[in-house]
């Protein structure tokens, strides 16, 4: 997992909780980078998955709920990174569906060794889209994290509900969004 993910969740936690307990969680999970990450680096997803687990134990929040908290954290970051990629983007539907095709073909660009999920997406009609997410890694919560901070990103009043596609696993998981 790329490094600039490990470095946006460290500053999500000296954001949204403290500097003191970002340094906690690094010092309690014990991480054999030592939790000092660079953006361009590769580290195992086991160390993030530890953080969170830590930071779980210093704020009682589920790890799920913490990891959906970064996915949304993370795409209004990536939305500052990166706001050519929201050029011609007029609502939620729009973005998400061309993250496969075009989002991640520019992030290869970027982080050519990345390994990054596969999204396909079904739009049946206007009002609804289909995402179905896999991966070797168990953050479907940041898929849903991601896909509910663009939807608060274009303001638009959209249900998305969850299905989980790999019996708790967290690498697979379907999102139904309805436009209201």
């Amino acid at each position: 997992m790329k490094g600039v993910v490990f470095s946006e969740f460290i500053e999500m936690v000296e954001d949204k909780f403290s500097p003191e307990i970002a340094d906690r969680i690094i010092d309690q999970a014990d991480l054999p980078s030592g939790g000092a990450y660079t953006t361009v680096g590769t580290y195992d997803h086991a160390e993030i998955l530890s953080l969170v687990g830590c930071l779980s134990n210093e704020t009682s929040i589920t790890p799920g709920d913490l990891v959906q908290a970064f996915g949304s954290y993370l795409f209004s970051r990536f939305h500052t990174a990166h706001p050519s990629f929201f050029t011609g983007m007029n609502s939620a539907f729009d973005f998400l569906g061309k993250v496969e095709d075009y989002i991640h073909v520019e992030v290869r660009k970027l982080y050519p060794d990345a390994e990054l999920p596969s999204l396909e997406c079904e739009a049946p009609d206007t009002n609804q889209l289909r995402m179905t997410y896999r991966s070797k890694r168990p953050f479907a919560a940041l898929a849903e994290g991601l896909i509910r901070g663009c939807v608060a990103h274009f303001e638009e009043d959209i249900d998305i509900a969850v299905e989980d596609l790999s019996d708790g696993a967290g690498t697979a998981a379907r999102f139904v969004l309805i436009r209201n």
